[in-house]
């Protein structure tokens, strides 16, 4: 089942995170499957530490910066199927 807009997601397994050059780095060292992160990603990854809807995420992101909706949800959804397929990501 893929995330939507109703999705309740949080972070999926402890990783090692770290930031370097305005970017977050992190690393499942059980897999060896790292992601990079950087820009609104890194909003969206601090966002989801505690548990939070898709829905209030995209609300949040668009009283934050200038992009239509659409976009918006197209994009941050795109962004937390990828972290649900690494593990990184759970939907509760």
């Amino acid at each position: 089942m893929g995330i939507n807009r109703d999705s309740k997601v949080v972070i999926g397994k402890t990783v090692s995170t770290s930031e370097i050059d305005n970017e977050k780095v992190m690393v499942d060292f059980e897999t060896g499957k790292y992601f990079m992160i950087k820009g609104v990603g890194n909003d969206i990854w601090e966002r989801v530490q505690a548990e939070t809807s898709v829905d209030d995420l995209i609300a949040s992101l668009l009283s934050e910066y200038e992009i239509d909706e659409p976009t918006c949800e197209k994009q941050v959804i795109a962004f937390l199927d990828k972290l649900n397929e690494y593990g990184f990501l759970k939907v509760v």
